[in-house]
Protein backbone atom coordinates (compact mmCIF):
# COMPACT_ATOMS: atom_id res chain seq x y z
CA UNK A 1 0.00 0.00 0.00
CA UNK A 2 1.17 3.68 -0.60
CA UNK A 3 1.31 6.54 2.26
CA UNK A 4 -1.88 7.13 3.75
CA UNK A 5 -2.48 10.89 3.71
CA UNK A 6 -5.39 13.42 4.67
CA UNK A 7 -7.82 14.93 2.21
CA UNK A 8 -10.89 16.82 1.58
CA UNK A 9 -14.12 16.96 -0.66
CA UNK A 10 -13.54 20.08 -2.88
CA UNK A 11 -15.84 22.25 -2.10
CA UNK A 12 -17.95 22.02 -5.13
CA UNK A 13 -18.49 18.54 -4.82
CA UNK A 14 -21.89 17.82 -3.29
CA UNK A 15 -23.99 14.65 -3.29
CA UNK A 16 -27.88 14.12 -3.77
CA UNK A 17 -29.33 11.85 -1.07
CA UNK A 18 -32.26 10.79 0.53
CA UNK A 19 -32.89 8.84 4.25
CA UNK A 20 -34.30 5.65 4.08
CA UNK A 21 -36.60 6.75 6.89
CA UNK A 22 -38.84 3.38 6.19
CA UNK A 23 -40.27 0.50 8.50
CA UNK A 24 -37.85 -2.07 6.98
CA UNK A 25 -35.74 -4.58 7.78
CA UNK A 26 -33.42 -3.19 5.00
CA UNK A 27 -32.11 -4.26 1.92
CA UNK A 28 -29.66 -6.17 -0.40
CA UNK A 29 -27.66 -4.86 -3.76
CA UNK A 30 -24.51 -5.33 -5.62
CA UNK A 31 -22.28 -2.51 -5.59
CA UNK A 32 -18.79 -2.83 -5.66
CA UNK A 33 -18.15 -6.66 -7.13
CA UNK A 34 -20.30 -7.84 -4.00
CA UNK A 35 -22.80 -8.01 -2.02
CA UNK A 36 -23.79 -4.88 0.45
CA UNK A 37 -26.73 -4.35 2.61
CA UNK A 38 -28.58 -0.88 4.14
CA UNK A 39 -30.87 -0.55 6.94
CA UNK A 40 -33.60 1.41 7.69
CA UNK A 41 -32.42 5.10 8.88
CA UNK A 42 -28.99 4.81 6.14
CA UNK A 43 -29.06 7.34 3.10
CA UNK A 44 -29.45 6.44 -0.55
CA UNK A 45 -26.44 8.83 -2.04
CA UNK A 46 -26.40 9.54 -5.60
CA UNK A 47 -22.71 10.91 -5.97
CA UNK A 48 -22.59 12.18 -9.68
CA UNK A 49 -23.96 9.03 -10.79
CA UNK A 50 -22.71 6.77 -8.71
CA UNK A 51 -25.22 5.28 -6.47
CA UNK A 52 -24.97 3.52 -3.10
CA UNK A 53 -26.47 3.79 0.76
CA UNK A 54 -24.55 5.53 3.83
CA UNK A 55 -24.76 4.19 7.50
CA UNK A 56 -27.19 6.76 9.32
CA UNK A 57 -24.28 7.27 11.92
CA UNK A 58 -21.78 7.80 9.27
CA UNK A 59 -23.53 10.44 7.10
CA UNK A 60 -25.01 12.33 9.78
CA UNK A 61 -21.87 13.00 11.20
CA UNK A 62 -19.86 13.83 7.99
CA UNK A 63 -22.44 15.48 5.92
CA UNK A 64 -24.53 18.79 6.06
CA UNK A 65 -27.34 20.09 4.30
CA UNK A 66 -26.56 22.74 1.63
CA UNK A 67 -29.66 22.88 0.02
CA UNK A 68 -33.16 20.40 -0.32
CA UNK A 69 -31.53 16.85 -0.42
CA UNK A 70 -28.30 18.10 -1.33
CA UNK A 71 -25.63 17.57 0.93
CA UNK A 72 -21.59 18.34 1.01
CA UNK A 73 -18.98 16.41 3.02
CA UNK A 74 -17.71 18.19 5.85
CA UNK A 75 -15.35 15.77 7.42
CA UNK A 76 -11.69 14.98 6.04
CA UNK A 77 -10.50 11.36 5.08
CA UNK A 78 -7.37 9.78 5.39
CA UNK A 79 -6.48 7.91 1.62
CA UNK A 80 -3.76 5.86 0.13
CA UNK A 81 -3.08 4.18 -3.35
CA UNK A 82 -3.15 0.47 -3.56
CA UNK A 83 -0.67 -1.31 -5.17
CA UNK A 84 -2.28 -4.28 -5.79
CA UNK A 85 -6.12 -5.55 -6.42
CA UNK A 86 -8.05 -7.13 -3.23
CA UNK A 87 -11.48 -6.18 -1.07
CA UNK A 88 -12.18 -4.10 1.74
CA UNK A 89 -15.14 -4.63 4.16
CA UNK A 90 -17.26 -1.70 4.31
CA UNK A 91 -20.64 -0.90 6.85
CA UNK A 92 -22.72 -2.28 3.84
CA UNK A 93 -20.25 -5.47 2.97
CA UNK A 94 -17.48 -5.67 1.13
CA UNK A 95 -15.95 -3.75 -2.24
CA UNK A 96 -13.28 -4.74 -4.18
CA UNK A 97 -10.42 -2.60 -5.95
CA UNK A 98 -7.68 -3.13 -8.14
CA UNK A 99 -3.92 -1.70 -8.07
CA UNK A 100 -3.73 2.15 -8.64
CA UNK A 101 -7.24 2.54 -6.54
CA UNK A 102 -7.60 4.52 -3.48
CA UNK A 103 -8.60 2.77 0.14
CA UNK A 104 -10.77 5.28 1.62
CA UNK A 105 -10.94 5.81 5.71
CA UNK A 106 -13.41 8.19 7.27
CA UNK A 107 -11.57 7.83 10.05
CA UNK A 108 -7.83 8.72 10.89
CA UNK A 109 -7.12 5.23 12.56
CA UNK A 110 -8.38 3.38 9.22
CA UNK A 111 -11.52 2.27 9.95
CA UNK A 112 -14.67 3.04 8.04
CA UNK A 113 -13.32 2.36 4.58
CA UNK A 114 -13.80 2.15 1.30
CA UNK A 115 -12.69 1.75 -1.95
CA UNK A 116 -12.75 4.34 -5.64
CA UNK A 117 -11.14 4.38 -8.61
CA UNK A 118 -7.99 6.72 -8.67
CA UNK A 119 -10.02 9.09 -11.23
CA UNK A 120 -13.30 9.59 -9.19
CA UNK A 121 -11.13 10.17 -6.41
CA UNK A 122 -8.71 12.71 -7.58
CA UNK A 123 -11.93 14.55 -9.26
CA UNK A 124 -13.18 14.64 -5.69
CA UNK A 125 -10.69 15.27 -3.37
CA UNK A 126 -7.88 17.14 -2.61
CA UNK A 127 -4.53 16.94 0.05
CA UNK A 128 -6.10 18.87 3.18
CA UNK A 129 -1.90 19.35 4.78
Amino acid sequence: MGLRRRYRKRPDQFVVAVRLALDTDGFGYRKGGAEQWCKSGDWLVDNGGDVYTVDADVFARTYREVGPGRYVKTTPVWAEVTTVGGAVTTKEGQSRYDAGDYLVFNNEDGTDAYCMSAVKFEAMYERDD
